[in-house]
């Protein structure tokens, strides 16, 4: 980081920054400012609080990941360590626009800096798309994860599903669709969505991209988990199996593309094999060269899906053949990208999805930064890259809120937020309540039955708690509840 410049006021008092959102790019943009240079010499002190609209921290994390991804466990374990330092206050359950608004956090803080992520499903604007049996792919994982705010109940009523999109919400979609419920035990999976999906009578979920096998989006561990489900057949098709010059040298250049263009040839090359052997009782279908052009529907409800057949122009990039081909399906899962939404005060660009910024300095209407606003993460760039990449994203926001530290508009009032938010009723979470809603939910992981597994019996290590007011509840000291 550059030679940063302490303005007068901020030698007698301790930098005052609200960060808005607890997933992993608010958490990292919190960790990357206490680690930074004028904070580790002594030259700058810090005080930072951290909100979520939900009762616990790590958002995306919590709420936007299968609970069968066994590696996300050391992302949360990370996020924790930070958390637990002591040095970052934790305000939960604390929703910006409605708690709190933006003009109130201008009075108690120097800078904010908004980390809210994207939680909305992209539109796919192609007829039939508003039938009943239609979803979007990130409301299904809300309610598979435990979302606080969403119905408690999933109409899984379908034996033949499809799936858009070929990133790695898709694949997660599609495997917890077509998996037996019986092996989500082990997780930390609700009762809820355990009872829903074990009521599901689906036999066939079929996923569909745009593109060819070596331009999918989602990644070679999501693509090899596939294979790691009982009693679940794969099932490809060597029609869709088409490369071209663009493809030849992705191969050729980028590993990961190799490994996996390589992993699905194999699967090809086995399905041929076991031909012999009893089919599963369940099948995941991977399409491949396939752009959607209608939802088809019967009384009202989705009957099939229509798509028109691709073919790679030589660059990578597709085009269309004419070519209609029609699946019978009962339900259709859109799972083509999560989309921003926007935030009280701020401006936002309707059509990618972010607040307008520059390298994270918000702009306003006229384009001109907003001194003192700052945003990070997916609400930044928009729902591309890993997990990982809020990192850099993170540091590129820090970077420039310390180079503009005598542009800050001061904090107008000493007053505590605290009192702030007490006034206007707001039953907040805090750390401290975060730890004994997690020790709630180890408890009750191991208090349940062990899950047979072929490996022998498992103790559960958790069971997510759904309801919002149970939450707080748990979350709370009963002196604060009053």
């Amino acid at each position: 980081m550059s030679q940063t410049t302490i303005p007068d006021h901020l030698t007698k008092r301790p930098l005052r920054v609200a960060i808005i959102g607890a997933g992993p790019a608010g958490v990292y943009a919190a960790d990357l400012l206490t680690k930074s240079e004028p904070v580790a010499s002594g030259a700058l002190s810090l005080a930072i609080d951290l909100f979520d609209r939900y009762p616990a921290p790590y958002g995306l994390i919590r709420y936007g990941v299968a609970p069968d991804h066994p590696r996300i466990k050391g992302i949360v374990n990370a996020l924790h360590k930070v958390l637990d330092r002591g040095d970052i206050r934790f305000f939960g359950n604390v929703d910006f626009g409605t708690d709190v608004d933006l003009q109130a956090l201008r009075e108690h803080y120097d800078a904010l800096i908004f980390a809210t992520g994207a939680i909305r499903d992209a539109d796919l604007n192609i007829p039939g798309i508003g039938l009943e049996g239609s979803f979007g792919g990130a409301d299904f994982v809300s309610w598979y994860d435990g979302h606080p705010d969403v119905p408690r109940e999933w109409p899984l009523e379908a034996t033949e599903i499809a799936v858009i999109g070929n990133g790695n919400v898709a694949l997660d979609v599609a495997r917890v669709l077509s998996k037996h419920p019986a092996e989500l035990l082990v997780t930390e999976i609700p009762e809820n969505v355990h009872a829903g999906l074990l009521a599901s009578p689906v036999t066939d979920v079929h996923v569909f991209g745009r593109r060819g096998p070596a331009q999918v989006k989602f990644t070679p561990l999501e693509l090899r988990e596939l294979s790691h489900s009982h009693d679940v057949d794969i099932v490809l098709y060597p029609e869709d199996f088409e490369f071209d010059e663009a493809s030849d040298a992705a191969i050729k250049t980028n590993n990961q593309t190799k490994t996996m263009v390589s992993t699905l040839t194999n699967w090809l090359i086995e399905q041929e094999e076991r031909e012999d052997r009893a089919p599963a009782s369940r099948r995941l279908h991977l399409h491949f060269l396939h752009n959607p052009v209608e939802v088809l529907g019967e009384d009202g409800k989705v009957s099939g899906i229509r798509f028109e057949r691709q073919e790679l122009d030589g660059t990578g990039q597709v085009r269309g053949t004419g070519e209609l081909l029609d699946y019978p399906v009962q339900a259709v899962y859109r799972a083509i990208g999560y989309f921003g939404s926007p935030l009280p005060g701020l401006e936002f660009d309707a059509n990618t999805g972010v607040v307008p910024n520059d390298g994270g300095r918000v702009l306003d209407g006229d384009g001109a930064h907003v001194p003192g606003l700052y945003t990070t993460g997916w609400i930044k760039r928009g729902p591309v890259g890993l997990i990982g990449h809020t990192k850099g994203d993170a540091l590129e926001t820090i970077t420039h809120l310390l180079a503009e530290l005598g542009q800050l508009p001061p904090a107008a009032t000493e007053a505590s937020i605290e009192d702030h938010l007490q006034a206007r009723g707001v039953a907040y979470t805090t750390w401290e309540g975060w730890l004994k809603l997690d020790e709630h939910e180890r408890a009750l992981g191991a208090d349940a039955a062990p899950v047979p597994t072929a490996a022998g019996p498992v103790q559960r290590e958790r069971i997510k708690v759904v309801d919002r007011e149970r939450m707080v509840e748990l979350s709370r000291p009963l002196e604060a509840r009053a």
